[in-house]
Formats: structure tokens, sequence, C-alpha cells
């Protein structure tokens, strides 16, 4: 119960408005429907004479300040309508009588049900704000995590999260509010006529509400687990799926589409059996509920018979008929309980997963006191050391990059070139030294700022399912068509663009589907070129295009990194001729510097990576 409360204190404040409104109409709703019931009484009476008892009209006066008049008001109230349908039957007749008292009927339950509407009516902003305002805060929280949280998740189990998750808890709140709100208010104001009426009956009530408590939470938290393990699965059959369609070339290259739908059919077999499970146990509730109500009923028809047939009710036989409709229309109420606690418990195993998102710490913060910072003279790696997880990634690393020169960082796979470009912008904090902009420690300033001094362009080019013109603009707002047009034209972008079905409003599908990998490559460039930044990172900018492309995009490199701070992982040497200076690395560490004809005089690393290169 200190779970669901938590959820309810996260979530649900800001629709308190809407809550208050919702409890106002389940009183309404619970009151009118006891009084629509009372009518059973006199039309009772009419159709079986169960009585000749005759009513005197009773004037009185309301005093809300006098305890005497609250109780002696529904005695008044029950005297007063009898009187009336007494004196309607001695002067209109029966049958005239139940037509009036049907038409009460039909007025008060048209008054129940529109109250009932307006109680669900105002449910729905809550539903839909929680669901819409949890999914917010999930994708505000994956924009804001370092990559390091990523790489130890699978992809399919956050999607997930974001979907199944979240609808479970969307369920489990519904339910949990009707719980707190509607039922419980419907059962107390039913308990409340039905004491009203008679309180011997009423104890049998209270005799099997403990045990079919605590019967229904062992179920409940049984399936908790069951809810937690069937979530789990449910990521992984995801994340499977995700995999699949990433890598559907690879899978139909080496002929693995069996093997594939193996795994596949093996994992969602698990998944169904799980959910077997899940649903067995939750379709417990009703059931049990439906046997624990019908032996109440039971009981109390027993107890009540065997009171009016010796004479010693305090109620006579339509009262008590009256009594049992009352008692019956607990039961819903009763069963609801027992669903939404299942409801509840899976909701709650669905948050558990969504709070390894929401709650994920990021070691990767904006200081408290933030520093402005600019590039006027040089990026400098001072003693950088960096493990992902045990084993040291970066060793010692010491470089200055002065400003508007190139740098190129060559090595072999696993060397520490991505990762040493990767602690320029923050995707991951160095473990010990410090890297200083103009002196200026990079963990001194915010986020936004720092990365706003640089530019990327990435060995694949990722691009997103939108048009060329908001994909070129992508992370500059104000951008015109002008701009973004002239930066197509330096990326060489600007001829297949404009030939393209829309020009520069056409869609460029799923990860730039719909373009060869130079022509993606090509839009990578002309992004970074239109947000002109200050420092600009190339990941093998060229490794993915043809000979003509390279040759036309290399230029408009060329140009893009004149005068600008620049550093290149290079894989193709004959790209990094003219670097002001080659760093070479391996295992973590630089093992040589200097220009291209330097390295190539001392013989080492360089050379054999250039003859293996030429070979």
């Amino acid at each position: 119960m200190k779970d669901f409360l938590r959820i309810l204190r996260r979530f649900v404040p800001p629709y308190k408005k809407f809550m208050i409104l919702n409890v106002i109409f389940n009183i309404l709703s619970a009151i009118l429907n006891l009084f629509s019931f009372a009518l059973i009484i006199p039309i009772l009476n009419i159709l079986f004479r169960i009585t000749n008892e005759t009513y005197t009209y009773i004037d009185w006066t309301f005093n809300p300040l006098s305890f005497e008049a609250w109780k002696a008001t529904p005695e008044l109230i029950k005297n007063n309508f009898f009187w009336f349908v007494s004196d309607l039957i001695e002067t209109k007749g029966g049958s005239f009588t139940l037509i009036v008292l049907g038409l009460f009927l039909v007025f008060s339950t048209f008054l129940k049900v529109g109250a009932m509407y307006m109680a669900f009516f105002t449910m729905i902003p809550i539903r839909t704000g929680v669901v819409r305002d949890i999914r917010n805060q999930i994708n505000r929280k994956i924009t804001e995590l370092p990559l390091s949280f990523f790489s130890e998740e699978r992809k399919g189990d956050i999607i997930a999260r974001v979907s199944g998750d979240v609808n479970e808890i969307e369920s489990s709140i519904m339910s949990s509010l009707d719980m707190l709100f509607k039922n419980p208010i419907l059962i107390m104001i039913y308990l409340i006529g039905m004491i009203a009426i008679s309180w011997q009956l009423t104890l049998f009530v209270f005799i099997l509400l403990p045990v079919a408590g605590y019967v229904m939470g062992k179920v409940g938290k049984k399936l908790k687990r069951s809810s937690l393990e069937g979530q789990q699965q449910w990521g992984y059959l995801m994340s499977q799926i995700e995999e699949t369609l990433s890598g559907l070339r690879i899978i139909k290259a080496f002929n693995a589409e069996e093997k594939i739908q193996t795994r596949f059919e093996r994992s969602n077999e698990n998944f169904r059996n799980l959910t077997k499970r899940i649903y067995r146990r939750q379709q417990l509730a009703h059931p049990m509920s439906e046997f624990l109500g019908t032996t109440t009923i039971a009981i109390v028809l027993w107890y009540g018979g065997t009171l009016i047939l010796g004479n010693s009710s305090p109620i006579d036989a339509s009262t008590f008929i009256y009594y049992l409709v009352i008692f019956y229309s607990i039961i819903n109420p009763a069963k609801d309980l027992s669903k939404a606690s299942y409801a509840i418990q899976k909701g709650l195993a669905s948050m558990d997963r969504v709070d390894k998102i929401l709650k994920a710490e990021s070691d990767i913060n904006d200081p408290d006191d933030p520093k402005p910072i600019a590039l006027h003279d040089s990026i400098r790696y001072n003693d950088v050391w960096f493990k992902y997880q045990n084993e040291w990634v970066l060793k010692g690393i010491n470089l200055t990059i002065p400003k508007g020169k190139t740098i190129a960082l060559v090595g072999q796979s696993g060397s520490g070139k991505s990762t040493l470009v990767d602690l320029l912008p923050r995707f991951y904090d160095v473990d010990k030294g410090s890297i200083t902009i103009d002196g200026t420690d990079i963990r001194d300033t915010t986020l936004y700022d720092l990365r706003s001094l640089m530019g990327n362009v990435n060995q694949e080019a990722i691009l997103f399912n939108d048009t060329f013109f908001h994909n070129i603009s992508f992370g500059v707002d104000s951008a015109t068509s002008e701009q973004v047009e002239e930066a197509a034209r330096i990326a060489n972008a600007h001829e297949f663009i404009r030939t393209s079905e829309d020009g520069y409003d056409t869609n460029i599908g799923d990860r730039g589907g719909k373009l060869s990998g130079g022509q993606r490559q090509r839009i990578s460039i002309a992004r970074a070129i239109l947000k002109n930044p200050s420092i600009l990172i190339l990941d093998e900018a060229t490794s993915a295009l043809d000979t003509e492309s390279e040759r036309l995009v290399q230029e408009a490199l060329e140009n893009l990194m004149r005068n600008r701070t620049t550093i290149v992982i290079a894989h193709r040497l004959s790209t990094i001729r003219n670097a002001d200076e080659i760093c070479v690395m391996h295992e973590g560490e630089i093992v040589e510097r200097g220009r291209h004809d330097e390295l190539l005089a001392l013989n080492g690393y360089y050379k054999r990576l250039c003859d293996m290169q030429s070979f």
C-alpha cells in the first residue's frame, strides 16, 4: 500500500481539481442510488398489500445546528413519504400511484446515471494526463542520462517500458483511484443505509471482509512477482525485434532467418507461459469475489428470513428486500476492489521497471556555479585516465590542441581514439586528470555551453525520419531556407536535394533509408556546416563515400576545417596527410606524435599502419 500511495503522490497532485469533482459526483451517485432503491418499499407494499399501517403528515423545520434535528430527520422523511404514498393511493388509486412511483424511479435513476457519467468524465483527464506526464518524464530522462546508462540497457527493453509498462501504470492508477474514491464511497454509503435499516443484519457483512481481504492480499503478492518477470520478458522480446529490424541485412546475408525465428519463438513461448500464470491468477478475482459475496448473501438471507418468520425482526418483508438490494449493490464495488488490487500489483511491477529510468542517477551534471567557456587559445588533455568498467581505456593522456589546428588520431581498433574524443563533449567524464578549454575545466561549465562549441560528423551518418530541411537545420532553431541551402551547397548536397520529389521538404525515411550512404553523409556534413562550430569532430567522415562522392565532400571538408579547430579520427591514413599533428594511439596511450613525414621517418607504429594500408 505504501508503494501505491507513493505513485499517487508523484503523479496525481496536478489533477486535484478533477479528483475533488470525482469524489463529489461519486457521493451524489451513491446517495441517488439509495434513494431510487427506497422506492422499492412502497411499490412492494402496494403490489402485495403487505401493510395496512396508517401515516399522519408531520410538519417540521430543520435546524442544521441541532443534533436532535439530524437524528430525527430520516424518520420524519420516511413518515412523510409513506403518508404521501398512502394519501395518493386513497385519492387516486393503487394503479396511478404505481405510475407516479415508477416515474420517480426513472427520474432518480436518470439523475444517478448522470452523476455516474460525470464521475467517469472527471476521471478521464487524470487518466490521460498521468500517462502523458510519465511518458514526458521518461523521454526527458532518456535525453538527460549519459551514454554509459544505455550501454548497459537494451533499447527494446527501454521501448517496452515506455509503451507496455506505462500503459500498465495507467490501468493501475485508474483502478486505484476507483479503489480509493469511488468504491469505498459506494460501500460506505450503502453500509450506512444498511446500518440504518438493521444493524443486526449488517453485522454479517463484516464477518467475511477480513477473510476476503487476506485471501486477495496473498494472491496479489504472488501476482506482482509474476508481473515483474512478465514485463522483463516482454522487454527482452522487444529487444529481439529491434535487433532483427536493425540487422535484417546481415540476417538475410548469412541465411540466419531460421535461427532468428527459433530464438524469437523460444522467447515468445516463455513470455506466453508467464502471461498464462499471470492471467490465471488475475481471473481468480471475479470468481473469488462472486463466491464470497454469494456466501454472505446466503447468510444474510437466512438470518434475516429467520427473524421475519419468527416475528422478531425490526423490519418488515418489503424493507428486508430493500436491504438485500442495497447489500447486493455492495458486491460490484467489492468486486472492483479485488480487481483493482490485482491491477495495482501489476502496476507496481511496471512502476519498478519505469523507475529504473526515472530514478537513474546521472554522474554528468552541470555545476552549481557554472563558468562561461569559449575557445581562444587551446584545448588540453591533462594526464587523462578513463575506464568504462575495470580496465583502463585511456592511460595518462597529455595532449594540447591549439586553436585553428587539425589534430588526427590514428591507431588500431580499440586503441581509445573514439573514447578520447567522446570525453571532450562530456559524453563520459574522466576518472583522473582533466580536460580544459582556455584553462577552464569542461566540468566547470554547463553541458549546453560546452556542446554548443562543437559540431560532429560521424562515420555512420545519424539522421532522423524527417525532411532534408529539418535534418540539416537540426540544432539550429532559427535557420533560414537560404542558410540551409548554402550549407547543402558547401557539402555538395544541393543538387540531389533539389532534384528530389519535394526538394528540401522531402522526407528521407527512417535513418535516411531513402538515401545512399554518400548522400546521408553529405547531409550530416551540411548539418555540421550550418552549425558553424568552433570545434569540429570528424569520425572518418568520408569513409562511407564512394570515390566520386569522397572527392566532392573532401573539398567541402577542407574548406570547413580551414582556420577551425578540428579533431579527426582517421581510418584512411591518406585523408590526414596534411594534419598539423598526428597522434598514434596504442592500447590507450599516445605512442607517437608528429606530422606525416616525421612519423614515417620514425619507422614505428605509424609506418607499419601506412604499410598495411598500402599493402
